[in-house]
């Protein structure tokens, strides 16, 4: 049995830097949304508030399209 140590040691990595990039991501939105509720409650600024929900929206929607993507990349 031969074990191809540098292949397992990118599946790795790789693996690793998507995961810690879709939960910053996944964060970031959780951001965004606290940023609004926050300008609800009055002290936040109005202006601010609309960028923050687009943002947050825009988050979670690359989070839905990563797994998505890699949900065909396993049926496929």
């Amino acid at each position: 049995m031969h074990i191809d140590w540098a292949a397992l040691g990118s599946v790795f990595g790789v693996s690793l830097a998507v995961t810690v990039g879709l939960v910053g991501l996944f964060t970031l939105g959780i951001v965004g949304l606290t940023k609004r509720e926050a300008a609800a409650s009055g002290t936040g600024t109005p202006g601010s508030t609309a960028v923050a929900r687009t943002g947050a929206y825009a988050c979670f929607a690359l989070c839905a399209a990563a797994v998505a993507y890699g949900i065909f990349l396993i049926v496929a």
